[in-house]
């Protein structure tokens, strides 16, 4: 069975979320946050799932840049990627 969230428990991981995104994006992210001066309307799991492809793009630009050659950040972002993947899958079952 799968864990259903709360509201204020997808709000947190938004945020969380949002800040690492911050850390690695070379421009400081806009707020769009329910409850935040700029909402944009959505619920916060249509946040949390957005900043995560924003990190998720972040992560991969990030190993691109500092990988030593195209075959490391091939590895890292594709074979590596898959096992931790495959790992977190096994782990816990995605929660809605």
């Amino acid at each position: 069975m799968q864990r259903q969230r709360t509201p204020d428990e997808w709000l947190d991981i938004a945020r969380f979320v949002r800040h690492a995104a911050n850390k690695l994006a070379p421009a400081p992210l806009p707020l769009c946050l329910p409850g935040e001066p700029q909402a944009c309307g959505q619920d916060a799991q249509r946040h949390a799932l957005g900043w995560s492809a924003e990190l998720k793009a972040l992560s991969h630009h990030l190993i691109e840049a500092a990988a030593d050659s195209q075959e490391e950040a091939a590895y890292f972002a594709g074979t590596f990627y898959k096992e931790r993947l495959a790992a977190l899958r096994e782990a816990s079952p995605p929660t809605t």
